[in-house]
């Protein structure tokens, strides 16, 4: 029999006001995209320091828009190179091979299992037209850092921030160095909706053509001159999200900062008590974020330090038999995924240590909304370091 999830990714996630603003949706009986999405898009941009929201179902969705949507106005080619961290999500990735581009990929560091900004510039070439930074479970690469090196070049940058809502570089949110952002608020992330994403960005010939991407190809939501009623005027999606999803987005929205903070201040809580643990043997190594960053933290995640790391199985195995739910970092290498394989997307010549290892030794645990308590933290200290070498 399956244990009792005593500590999950996320507990709690909606409060009354959530689940007020959702009936309000339903009692109109509109639950298709409208009046508050729009509104929705409009706090969102204004929140997070942008000209333009869109939108859609999904963080997937926001990818496959954002990349689709480049190449057509940027004039990418098919079989035109797109440089991705070897850590990344599916969803990050598919969105390149479905727009016919080719991914090419890169190691990530093992401070904060970021894309190598070095190896990026290694890889650039004539046909490089399009880099999908990975900011990772809350913290950022450093894009200021990556644009001054590739200063001149036409080269489309999409920052995947699903998993990094909130956090900022120089005092400047994540998701303003690009071309386009994208945004995930599918369930355990910053904000949720249960599903729902954003993509953002400062052009309006993007922003415009995203809209009409995301619904169809079609320009009904543009504000146009023409009446026609049905002028499809490119190829399009059905990415639309509901009218419900956008008012639980906007009422969360107000409790990020102290969404934020509490995840923060539980983070810093759990892992002081560790290392003051008494079976504490630097069994694990944290996450050092960009010296000039802010992180808005998604999880806890951790990688098992080479004396412990033949224990990782049974770590695991514990957590989880104890009701503590646990997730690999990311994908792992995703060059390892079957899928890799199926679609010949690994190279003779890749070779990712640092990847391989966060593979290896990588996993992360929650982080809560609300202040964990101490008998909670004293659990799962326990049983994170319930293995030992005697």
């Amino acid at each position: 029999m399956k244990s009792r999830i005593i500590y999950p990714l996320l507990e709690n996630a909606f409060n009354k006001s959530d689940i007020k603003e959702a009936q309000k949706v339903i009692n109109t009986q509109r639950l298709t995209m409208s009046v508050i999405t729009s509104r929705f898009e409009k706090e969102f941009a204004k929140y997070f320091g942008s000209k333009y929201a869109v939108m859609v179902n999904s963080g997937s969705s926001a990818n496959l828009l954002s990349v689709f949507v480049a190449k057509y106005l940027h004039k990418i080619k098919n079989n035109d190179e797109a440089i991705i961290p070897s850590v990344c999500w599916s969803t990050s990735l598919w969105p390149i091979v479905q727009a016919g581009l080719k991914p090419v990929f890169v190691d990530v560091n093992l401070k904060n299992y970021n894309a190598l900004i070095d190896q990026i510039i290694s890889k650039i070439n004539r046909k490089t037209k399009l880099i999908m930074l990975v900011h990772v479970l809350g913290t950022s690469i450093d894009v200021v850092k990556l644009k001054n090196k590739i200063k001149g070049k036409k080269i489309v940058i999409i920052e995947d921030t699903c998993e990094s809502l909130g956090a900022k570089l120089n005092n400047k949110y994540l998701g303003n160095f690009g071309d386009f952002a994208s945004y995930s608020f599918y369930y355990s992330h910053q904000i949720t909706c249960g599903e729902g994403g954003m993509v953002t960005t400062n052009s309006k010939k993007n922003y415009n053509l995203l809209k009409i991407m995301r619904a169809h190809g079609w320009d009904r939501d543009l504000n146009k001159k023409n009446e026609k009623n049905f002028n499809f005027v490119n190829m399009g999606f059905n990415l639309r999200p509901l009218e419900v999803s956008a008012a639980i987005a906007s009422n969360q929205l107000k409790r990020l900062k102290s969404f934020a903070f509490v995840r923060d201040l539980n983070r810093n809580n759990i892992i002081n008590y560790l290392k003051r643990h008494k079976n504490w043997d630097n069994q694990f190594r944290f996450v050092e974020p960009e010296k000039n960053s802010t992180p808005s933290w998604f999880g806890l995640p951790m990688l098992i330090t080479k004396k412990y790391l033949r224990f990782k199985k049974n770590i695991i195995k514990n957590l989880n038999n104890k009701g503590i739910e646990t997730r690999p970092i990311i994908s792992g290498n995703f060059l390892n995924q079957k899928a890799a394989y199926i679609y010949k997307l690994k190279n003779k010549k890749d070779y990712f240590p640092n990847a391989d290892y966060i593979e290896k030794a990588g996993f992360f645990i929650g982080l809560h909304t609300k202040l964990t308590s101490k008998k909670k933290i004293k659990i799962l200290s326990n049983e994170l370091l319930r293995i030992k070498i005697d």
